[in-house]
């Protein structure tokens, strides 16, 4: 029969055990998903690795029992080599990403089968190559938070580990046992690690860098974005409103609210009835002196608005400038020239690095219903009408329905604003694609699904407009996006991709046109959303001050904190302090002395209470039959608490059955001595039976006291 202090020891060693394994498993798993976080793991390397690691914990918590050997695994492995050709020639068809597969493969084998303590060190050194190759990866505030989550693991796995092998080689096993073991363990990581955090905070900030090594990348990882480029097929852009990756960052000046504004970035004129394209022609180089181009000259437009704002990129696979209206002047770009099309776009020479950021000013115009038409009146060369009248082989329904749409409108603005309210109003919005391939997409939305998302809107209209003799193309770019108010910054997603159509409208020039209707599927802020904008300002913090810490933004930082006046209010003269404290105690005294008398209180009394409450709880336990041997050492000196008020004090030589002894045959006497059996069978020899024993001879002694 196993003894009481042996099953105890067993029970302890388990725990430490339990708690080193997941701590280990921890480890691993905070590296997994650093890696996974910067976007490089396919869908195949991440199931897979999930899985392993919630197998693992599965096994290590006991509800899953596998026991691989080592010949096993071995086997699979290889069998997994023998796999890894049918990756690369069939599946991936992409030998980097048939090695990852691999890799991790192997790396799962390795976290199952992890039975001895040098495999659970080649677990560990795993994880650390998680995290060298997140940190060669990633630059985002992700890698942070992951990093965070490494060192608590990394911690834990340490002091666990130590504990582990300090118990494996003693050969005494502590008579206290290991309750709560797991939560103080715990608790002594997170601190640790938050202090590690805090102290090496200060040290980031004080030590400037640069953000070169950084921006290294051994695969590009930028966002490609349809219609930016010269092609853009229908459907493409629906593909891209499903993504909720940041694209920009738009910072308002002079509070300016960016919420009806589109961000223009291309524009489109030929159409083949699939896709669109922009013609290839001789761009014209705008001169950039100080880093400033005066994209176009100012003019002067009644009810025209100004808008001043700043727009900083994210990882684009493009070179376009994204502006707000008709832009004027921009400034902040790179090269010596900026190319403008034929369109009105404008590119730079080279495509820009992540976090590339550009200040513009531009006009944007009131609707030509409301606006004044300009003097003189805007002209549209015959070569560029021709251009954007052109047509493909149309099903011959669409013209006659543009005709049925315009009906009864006068105007080129009429017919437009006409074709616009029947596509918002009679067609539905949805994001997903014709279940199969049709010959006449744009006819198919119209004729037959009446449904999409808003390339098909557009599309629609201009081809339309362009059947009514009306010039018409196909702009792209995004929606305004949503304000975040903890950045102060307007935050663009991929998901705000959107296109609409710009049509010649007489008298006025270029004007826009949105006739796509709302998607019915966007609510409210919801409470991820919210943790969206949340994280959002953690990321546009941790690109600014972290990855683009440099002695600038040192000296920035140090301007801002020593530009506080904190001497200002040494210069107050005593009658001022006077007056001020007066004021201060009439308003907030009664509230400052309850607070103080309840912090003095708390400091008092709490620790008293605590103690009492700790106690009880004790008592209680060891009156359940859930007795340690600590707890027989806690009523022993309660006991003698009891035996002073009496007047019998234990002199620190005796023995506690010494003691006992010496207080003679008095009924006292003889209680103290069936006390001190009772608390040597508990304390050395872990008889928990005798628990209540004590317990009641204590109450006997304190109701004798009393």
């Amino acid at each position: 029969m196993l003894r009481p202090e042996a099953g105890a020891g067993l029970r302890g060693h388990q725990s430490i055990e339990r708690f080193f394994q997941f701590a280990l498993l921890g480890l691993v798993a905070s590296g997994y998903l650093a890696v996974a976080g910067s976007g490089y793991l396919d869908g195949p390397a991440i199931v897979l690795t999930a899985a392993g690691l919630v197998l693992r914990g599965l096994m290590v918590w006991g509800w899953v029992r596998l026991n691989f050997s080592g010949r096993v695994a071995t086997l699979i492995g290889l069998g997994y080599t023998a796999f890894f050709a049918l990756d690369y020639f069939v599946l991936s068809r992409d030998f980097l990403f048939a090695t990852v597969h691999l890799v991790f493969f192997l790396v799962v084998i390795k976290i199952l089968t992890a039975r001895t303590n040098r495999d659970y060190l080649f677990v560990a050194l795993i994880a650390f190559l998680e995290l060298l190759a997140a940190a060669l990866l990633s630059i985002n505030f992700n890698f942070f938070v992951f990093l965070a989550l490494y060192l608590t693991f990394a911690i834990a796995t340490l002091m666990s580990a130590e504990i582990r092998r300090t118990v494996e080689r003693s050969a005494t096993t502590a008579r206290r046992g290991l309750k709560g073991f797991h939560g103080r363990l715990a608790l002594v990581t997170v601190w640790a690690t938050a202090g590690i955090l805090v102290l090496t905070a200060g040290m980031f900030f004080v030590l400037p860098r640069t953000a070169d090594a950084a921006f290294s990348r051994l695969i590009s990882h930028r966002i490609f974005i349809p219609g930016l480029s010269d092609q853009v097929t229908l459907g493409e852009i629906g593909e891209l409103k499903t993504s909720s990756r940041t694209v920009m960052h738009v910072s308002m000046y002079v509070n300016q609210s960016a919420e009806p504004l589109k961000w223009r970035g291309g524009a489109m004129t030929e159409f083949d009835g699939k896709a669109w394209f922009d013609p290839e022609g001789r761009p014209k180089l705008l001169p950039v002196e100080n880093g400033q181009a005066v994209l176009r000259p100012p003019t002067a437009r009644p009810g025209a608005r100004r808008l001043s704002y700043g727009v900083e990129l994210e990882e684009l696979d493009s070179a376009a400038l994204f502006f707000a209206g008709a832009p004027e002047r921009v400034a902040g770009l790179p090269d010596a020239f900026v190319k403008e099309t034929r369109v009105g776009c404008f590119r730079l020479l080279h495509t820009p690095p992540p976090g590339f950021r550009y200040e513009a000013y531009s006009l944007v115009e009131e609707p030509p219903e409301t606006a004044l038409a300009s003097n003189p009146p805007p002209i549209l060369d015959l070569a560029s009408r021709a251009q954007d009248l052109q047509l493909p082989r149309l099903d011959p329904r669409i013209p006659l329905l543009a005709r049925s749409m315009a009906v009864g409108a006068a105007t080129d603005l009429g017919r437009a604003r006409a074709i616009e309210r029947h596509l918002r109003s009679d067609y539905g919005y949805t994001l997903q694609l014709p279940d199969h391939t049709v010959a006449d997409p744009l006819a198919y939305f119209l004729f037959t699904r009446r449904k999409g998302h808003c390339e098909y809107f557009a599309s629609a209209m201009a081809v339309m407009l362009r059947s009514l003799g009306i010039p018409a193309r196909m702009a792209t770019g995004f929606q305004s996006g949503v304000y975040n108010p903890l950045s102060e910054l307007w935050l663009v997603r991929a998901s705000d991709a959107h296109s609409w159509v710009e049509a010649w409208i007489a008298g006025y020039g270029w004007t826009t046109f949105d006739p796509t209707p709302a998607d019915p599927s966007q609510h409210g802020p919801t409470l991820l959303s919210k943790m969206g904008l949340y994280f959002d300002a953690a990321e546009t913090f941790w690109q600014k001050w972290v990855v683009g810490y440099d002695p600038s933004r040192q000296g920035t930082l140090a301007d801002r904190v020593l530009s506080i006046h904190w001497l200002d209010g040494l210069s107050v003269t005593a009658s001022d302090w006077d007056v001020r404290g007066k004021a201060w105690l009439k308003r907030y005294g009664l509230l400052a002395g309850l607070v103080v008398a309840a912090g003095l209180w708390f400091w008092l009394v709490a620790p008293r209470l605590v103690g009492l409450a700790r106690l009880r709880r004790r008592v209680q336990r060891l009156r359940r039959g859930e007795a340690q041997g600590a707890d027989a050492t806690l009523l022993y000196e309660r006991m003698l608490r009891v035996l002073k008020r009496h007047g019998f004090q234990k002199p620190v030589w005796f023995t506690p059955v010494e003691f006992a002894r010496s207080l003679g045959g008095t009924p006292l006497g003889a209680a103290v001595v069936e006390f001190t059996s009772a608390y040597n069978a508990l304390r050395f020899g872990g008889r928990t039976e005798v628990a209540p024993q004590l317990s009641a001879l204590l109450d006997q002694l304190e109701r004798g006291r009393s």
